[in-house]
Formats: structure tokens, sequence, C-alpha cells
């Protein structure tokens, strides 16, 4: 499904009033991240194949239309972009959990220097009450949390980047694990340069 279909379809379901207010407040974020009082990170999980996703297909008239589907493990990459233009993601070869998550934002604090502010979905890893203690650690080292309303994927900028990875950035290919996880270091390591986002 394309970024326009997907935000029809959330725009349809969201609070209005809740998704203008976000984007109001995130203004505001970006404007002290400009002037330098905090750092802002976009943060977000997708899943990698290592079998190109099927983008479209054609059969003639009266046929029926087969499509062999390759199942196998997915990449899971937990990314942040922050508001100083880096790109910062880790990789799992399993599902990511809360434990897994806190982790990478616990490895985010050592990489920023300013006050740090999160914005993210409301994803059950993310706002799951057993993982309260861990948030609330996080949030005495000085980590701040923006939760998106809900049905607002395109105030994630870091969405865009997943689209732009999935249908442009990576080759149209069957990729061996190996592979799949050079091609995505690569886009990390030269973020900002070969692969850029525009906003």
């Amino acid at each position: 499904m394309c970024l326009e279909a997907d935000a029809l379809q959330f725009k349809k379901k969201r609070d209005p009033e809740r998704f203008a207010q976000a984007q109001r407040d995130i203004a505001e974020l970006i404007v002290q991240a400009k002037a330098g009082a905090i750092e802002l990170a976009y943060v977000d999980e997708a899943g990698f194949a290592p079998q190109p996703p099927n983008r479209s297909a054609w059969t003639k008239k009266g046929e029926t239309h087969a499509v062999t589907a390759k199942r196998g493990r997915r990449l899971n990459v937990i990314g942040a972009m922050l508001s100083s233009g880096k790109l910062v993601m880790a990789k799992l070869w399993q599902s990511i959990n809360g434990l897994w998550f806190f982790a990478f934002l616990m490895t985010m604090l050592d990489k920023v220097s300013k006050p740090l502010v999160v914005i993210l979905d409301n994803a059950s890893i993310h706002t799951a009450k057993k993982l309260k203690p861990y948030w609330d650690l996080l949030e005495e080292k000085g980590m701040r949390f923006y939760f998106l309303p809900p049905y607002s994927p395109e105030l994630n900028r870091i969405e865009l980047l997943w689209h732009k990875m999935k249908y442009e950035w990576l080759k149209f290919k069957l990729y061996t694990p190996d592979e799949l996880e050079r091609a995505i270091d690569e886009i990390g390591e030269e973020f900002g340069n070969l692969y850029r986002l525009t906003f």
C-alpha cells in the first residue's frame, strides 16, 4: 500500500483535533531543536524481508494469477532519525520486544549530549505497563517522550525513511540474510550523503 492510500485510510479514523494539536506540538519541538535546546528523535521499528515485496502483477484475462510466496525470517530494525541529521539503527533477526526497545533507547542517551525528546507511536512495546520502570529510568536520565495520537504515522518522519528504504533505496532482488544486513548498514552509514530525505 502506498503512503497516500495509508494516509487516507488513517485520516478517516483519527481525531482531527488531536492530530492538529500534535502538528503544533511537533512544530514547537522542531523550533527548539533548531535552536539547539534539544535533540529530537523520530523513532520507530520496521521489518525487512530478504525477498522483495510483490508490488504489482498482471495476468491475461480469464487466467488465474499465481505467485509463489516465499516466506522467511524478517530482519527487524529499530531506527531513530535525529534532528542533528544522524540516523541510528539496530538490527535483529527476531521479534522486537519492549526490552530490546528499552536497550536501544539507552544507547541513544550515549549518542546525544543534550536533552532528548523521542517522538513515537503507541505500539504496545512503547506503552506496556510492565515496562513503566524502564521508561521512568529513561526519564530520570533526561529523556522525554512525545506519543503521537492514533492513526498519525505521517507525523513521525521516520515512516518516510522506511518507505524510501523498502521501495526505492534497496534493490529489487532476493537477498541472502548477510546481503540484506549489509544493504541496511550501507543506508545507515551513507544517510545524509548518498541517501537523503528532505522535508
